[in-house]
């Protein structure tokens, strides 16, 4: 016999707190109602009311979204009884006690601490601090959810699909058994909680919780014309929506890209460079791996491989549009710059450069402007056409000096034009690293070369974005635009003359309408330098995915991070990634094209047989972890 099914019907009117609430219930409500222990008729409808009676340890916004998102009918009611701050401090005083009572007992036995407890007294601790001072209020908040459907079958399925979405944000849902009229009559809007199964909940959490709140990124305010240059991240984690991020509208146009080796940071950067194309923005990449090569020749792009056979790059040569009545002094203090960096490495490690002394300093700087001068590039602008001088005319120039320290600094230079590493400027430039893209490869620079290459590349970069525009008049804003994406920027991070480079970009790019995205695999090394801080706290968008967990407490700490999102960088799938960009934090997965992919996923480990994206769809990151 199924007792618990029983039903008996009754006129049933609903408890009212309020003068008057059954007078309005009674011109709106159904035209009979039929209670049972374990749901209610409504009519021609069933109903079934719930109470959230579990929570999570921490929240995130908006933590109910899951439960409203679901594609049903319910009801969903928040009651909330604000607390006295004297009331609300006694009551943590006595909880405060109550915890480390426990704890205190449980070490006078001998027993291992208990892990909730520690935490339990870790939050109240620092709840009561934040009351103390108030930065937070607590609240006496009841939460109930009412189910419809339009038979009992249906609502037994809508109730298991209700607890399934509450499950995937770690909320408990109790049915109010007995008292499902009491429920009902809760989550309608009459302004009573017959129920009061209630707990307490502090500013932060309650706020969250708001129907409000959106896991998606703020629309612009009405009137404002949409963003024209935005590009398409990936779809959103947390709800039904996309994610699509402007990074020219930002503070800054800086980017920050951390993930530990695997997690997708070199496929969402190419989708990111590929997309910023579409808006006619010019990109410059340098890209250590030789990772760019395919997407640069889909899209008729420049590579510059320095290191392969026949690729020089003269440093002697005049930005070709800079017509600034400084631009040959500016030059000559460059290549001060580069002989010192060429007198400092030959011979020695990668990144253990020295400064010239003062006289081997004013030796080189009259040498410069001898060369310049020898080449018939004078001060006069007119005579910047001619062919750049060489560096071994400059070496020629210092050995043909009389001062001693010429010929000293002529003899560190010899292996640099006519020793082993003269190749990358024994003649002039053979590549013109013009156009939307250029692509600069240092997968073929040897260790001993690599400095003073990635130097190169990187001055070019700066010459680019520095130029002034045209006499005629401003040029069309897209085109003015420049995205500089530094791949692997650890390995610059290490060296004196590229890492003060980036320094210089990172504070100086907005200026110049221009953009700097950093990417790394090694975030603690980034985070440990003080040029590696600077160049993240300039970046006004920061990307984080998986993290290792050797890295995950600097990265909480320099990122503000929640427990939440320190677990999800630590479990996030590849693809998955979180979007930091001041008060807005997005969780979400990378997609692409069948296009896109091909262009920006590895080339020798394509989508298995049968799982072939069609052309138009879209695409998730599944590539195997070394293509990344």
């Amino acid at each position: 016999m199924r007792l618990g099914w029983r039903t008996r019907r009754t006129a049933a009117s609903p408890p009212t707190d309020t003068p008057g609430a059954h007078l309005v219930a009674a011109a709106v409500g159904p035209d009979s109602v039929e209670i049972t222990p374990r749901w209610l008729r409504l009519g021609l409808g069933y109903a079934t009311t719930f109470a959230v009676t579990g929570y999570p340890a921490t929240v995130t916004a908006p933590w109910l979204e899951p439960i409203l998102a679901w594609p049903g009918r319910l009801d969903l009611a928040l009651h909330i009884e604000p607390i006295r701050a004297e009331v609300a401090a006694a009551q943590l005083r006595r909880q405060r006690a109550r915890l480390e009572s426990s704890r205190r007992i449980d070490a006078d036995r001998g027993k291992l601490a208990d892990p909730s407890i520690e935490a339990a007294a870790e939050d109240a601790t620092d709840l009561a601090d934040r009351l103390t001072r108030g930065a937070a209020r607590l609240f006496r908040t009841g939460v109930y959810i009412t189910v419809h459907a339009a038979s009992i079958d249906a609502l037994a399925e809508a109730c298991t699909q209700v607890h399934a979405a509450a499950a995937s944000v770690m909320l408990d849902l109790q049915p109010v058994t007995h008292r499902h009229l009491h429920g009902w009559t809760t989550t309608l809007p009459l302004g009573c909680d017959a129920i009061r199964m209630r707990r307490t909940l502090d500013t932060d959490a309650l706020a969250a919780a708001f129907p409000l709140a959106s896991p998606d990124l703020p629309a612009g305010l009405p009137g404002d014309p949409p963003p024209a240059t935005g590009v398409l991240y990936g779809v959103n984690l947390a709800g039904a929506g996309v994610v699509i991020w402007d990074r020219w509208i930002q503070d800054n146009h800086n980017s920050v890209v951390l993930a530990r080796s695997g997690a997708g940071k070199s496929y969402l950067v190419k989708l990111e460079v590929l997309r910023n194309l579409y808006h006619g923005v010019q990109v410059a990449v340098v890209d250590p791996e030789d990772e760019y090569t395919r997407l640069a020749e889909h899209v008729g792009a420049t590579t510059v491989q320095l290191g392969a056979c026949g690729v020089r790059l003269n440093p002697f040569d005049l930005p070709a549009a800079d017509r600034r009545p400084d631009a040959l002094t500016r030059r000559a203090l460059f290549l001060h710059t580069v002989i010192a960096v060429l007198a400092g490495t030959a011979g020695q490690r990668p990144g253990q450069g020295s400064t010239l002394g003062p006289e081997e300093t004013a030796a080189l700087d009259k040498a410069i402007i001898d060369t310049y001068h020898q080449a018939g590039v004078t001060a006069d602008p007119a005579s910047w056409d001619t062919p750049a001088p060489l560096l071994g005319d400059l070496a020629s120039t210092l050995q043909a000096a009389a001062d001693p320290a010429a010929v000293r600094l002529a003899t560190r230079l010899a292996p640099w034009v006519t020793g082993s590493f003269r190749g990358l400027f024994d003649g002039p430039t053979t590549h013109r690293p013009d156009g939307h893209l250029v692509v600069w490869s240092l997968r073929h620079l040897a260790d001993e070369v690599k400095t003073i290459g990635t130097l190169l590349a990187l001055d070019h970069i700066w010459r680019t974005i520095d130029t002034p525009p045209p006499a005629g008049g401003l040029r069309p804003r897209a085109l003015r635009r420049h995205l500089v994406v530094v791949d692997e920027a650890w390995m610059m991070l290490r060296d004196a003359a590229a890492a003060t480079w980036l320094f210089k970009m990172a504070k100086a790019a907005r200026k110049r309408d221009a953009g700097l995205a950093v990417i790394t695999q090694d975030a603690a090394d980034v985070l440990a330098t003080d040029l590696g801080q600077a160049v993240i706290a300039n970046s006004a968008t920061q990307i984080l995915l998986r993290q290792a967990p050797q890295a995950i407490d600097q990265i909480a700490a320099a990122f503000g991070l929640t427990d939440a999102e320190r677990h999800l960088l630590l479990s996030a799938r590849r693809g998955e990634a979180l979007l930091v960009a001041g008060a807005h934090r997005v969780r979400f997965e990378v997609v692409a094209s069948a296009e896109e992919h091909a262009l920006a996923g590895p080339p020798t480990h394509p989508h298995p047989a049968g799982d072939q994206p069609t052309a138009g769809s879209a695409s998730v990151l599944d590539e195997e972890p070394d293509a990344f």
